[in-house]
């Protein structure tokens, strides 16, 4: 069982910067991979960006690149979410989510997943 609680979210004009954590209740997450995806209004859930908890390898959505980092810490069994130069397209309720299959790009790579934080990217 791995429960996981977002925050960080919150109101922030384009161009501008937000950090989401993600913490986890599970103090081993060695075998799972740490996700983020976001939902916008009526769209479905899209992923975002994915890290290996043990061995730290990242992958992001295109419409993200270069744009948000994820990374973890450890000690904290925490996952965070770098964003930088929002846009308003990228405003959306953003989930964390953790999993053990493949293909983590996918939703239903994840077992576990947060309650959601709101972004809201304003022009």
């Amino acid at each position: 069982q791995v429960q996981l609680v977002e925050s960080g979210g919150g109101l922030v004009q384009a161009g501008g910067s937000l950090r989401l954590s993600c913490a986890a209740s599970r103090r081993t997450l060695d075998s799972y991979t740490m996700g983020w995806f976001r939902q916008a209004p009526g769209k479905e859930r899209d992923f975002v960006a994915f890290i290996t908890w043990s061995s730290g390898v990242t992958y992001y959505a295109d419409s993200v690149k270069g744009r948000f980092t994820i990374s973890r810490d450890i000690t904290k069994n925490t996952v965070y979410l770098q964003m930088n130069s929002l846009e308003p397209e990228d405003t959306a309720v953003y989930y964390c989510a953790a999993g053990g299959r493949a293909r983590p790009h996918l939703k239903n790579a994840y077992d576990y997943w947060g309650q959601g934080t709101q972004v809201t990217v304003s022009s």
